[in-house]
């Protein structure tokens, strides 16, 4: 076989002209409807405006095909693999047990680029929120150590669809969706950073939570190869219990998820009822709580990650969804539907309507809970002081937030959509 030279001579999927990722210009209220037609299949990577692919865009299965291409043997994948995820090495040069001849080829067809952390904050809880650089905008990534684990919150998209009137991600609309390399670089950089500080001894991450700017489910193609490269032996290593995917209730989305991987599951619910829901979760007008428990029924009849029940999020908004009344219908509400349920003090930002809940409102609400038999947890708040706690996440989306953060000073209402 010829040896294979630079990328425009090279045969096969990932190498075609294409020059990199469109804009996505798909409007917000479009984006449900279009997904239930999504490939299952991640988009094979294309070359990025150098002429190379960017190794961080392929799960093992994908990153065997290119070495494939290559003329490579398969086993030959899983040592790259194994340099760039446990070693977090981006450098061919590294790989002393990887010929000479190969390395040569890998530098003239390929690169391992994450994206760049360009802004870091420390909070006094010992919280590491990064602002990370993905083309011209910025999306937020955070890290949260505490005595037995350490907790990655990664992002999926570039601003959010859905526009949850409690959440500040929301507020900012939505841009595009992020690719694989700008999804699972998060959690490489993450790791090659706390490694290097050698803040949690061997493994600088053991959990990572898909909580962070964006909406999963809306991004599936993408977000799917990402976490099978957290949980592939050759990529992160994690238990599918340590990687955890929370949506807002995308159901076509969630029943494609089970059956394309296994996974935590989380829900963002927030309301006992739909009158409550349609107002702050404006999904919900398209798949209201009914379905949405339904959808995630079968999800758990799927996974084995979630060993037979989902989390539920419910952040608590002052004199809206935190009564004692609300949480008798609650428990009625989750009665059918295996779970344990997070309750989440909101997390204030500039412009929005709410306020937290008092402490002893939350305390009351979650004993009623318990009185239910529910496993019941009070979320305890972390990097509020640097704006990196539940909601509070906002990056830096291009035209859409300029705006809106002039309403904001200028004490204007924000009007919030109907998905």
């Amino acid at each position: 076989m010829q040896r294979p030279g630079r990328a425009d001579r090279l045969p096969g999927r990932f190498f075609s002209t294409h020059q990199g990722p469109q804009r996505v210009t798909t409007r917000p209220e479009n984006i449900m409807s279009e997904l239930v037609n999504t490939s299952e299949v991640a988009i094979p990577a294309v070359p990025n405006k150098n002429g190379k692919i960017n190794l961080l865009d392929l799960n093992r299965q994908q990153m065997r095909e290119f070495f494939k291409e290559m003329g490579e043997k398969p086993f030959r994948a899983d040592q790259v693999m194994k340099w760039m995820y446990h070693y977090c090495s981006d450098n061919f040069d590294d790989m002393t047990d990887i010929n000479k001849v190969l390395r040569n080829k890998l530098k003239e067809v390929a690169e391992i680029r994450a994206p760049e952390v360009v802004e870091e904050q420390r909070s006094s809880d010992g919280t590491i929120k990064w602002a990370i650089a993905v083309g011209d905008q910025r999306v937020e990534t955070v890290y949260i150590p505490e005595d037995d684990r350490a907790t990655l919150c990664v992002s999926s998209q570039v601003g959010c669809a859905l526009e949850c009137k409690f959440c500040s991600t929301a507020q900012q609309g939505f841009n595009r969706n992020l690719r694989v390399s700008e999804i699972i670089g998060q959690v490489w950089r993450a790791a090659k950073i706390v490694g290097a500080a050698k803040v949690t001894g061997t493994r600088p991450i053991t959990n990572v939570v898909m909580m962070g700017m964006g909406e999963p489910l809306l991004n599936l193609t993408n977000v799917v190869p990402a976490m099978e490269i957290m949980l592939d032996d050759f990529g992160f290593g994690l238990s599918k219990r340590r990687v955890t995917l929370s949506t807002s209730g995308v159901v076509p989305a969630l029943d494609k998820l089970g059956d394309m991987i296994d996974v935590a599951l989380a829900i963002s619910l927030h309301a006992p009822n739909d009158a409550i829901r349609d107002e702050i979760v404006p999904i919900n007008k398209k798949y209201n709580i009914e379905t949405f428990l339904a959808g995630v029924r079968r999800y758990l009849e799927k996974s084995n990650a979630n060993q037979g029940r989902v989390t539920i999020e419910y952040v608590m908004l002052d004199h809206v969804n935190d009564g004692t009344e609300h949480a008798h219908e609650l428990a009625e509400l989750l009665k059918d539907t295996p779970c344990k349920i997070n309750l989440i003090p909101w997390n204030p930002f500039p412009g929005a309507p709410y306020g937290r809940s008092s402490n002893s409102r939350i305390d009351r609400f979650s004993k009623v809970l318990m009185e239910y038999g529910f496993t019941t947890i009070v979320r305890k708040t972390r990097g509020d002081d640097i704006d990196a706690a539940c909601g509070q996440l906002a990056g830096d989306v291009i035209d859409r937030t300029k705006r809106t953060l002039r309403k904001r000073m200028q004490g204007e209402s924000i009007a919030v959509k109907t998905v």
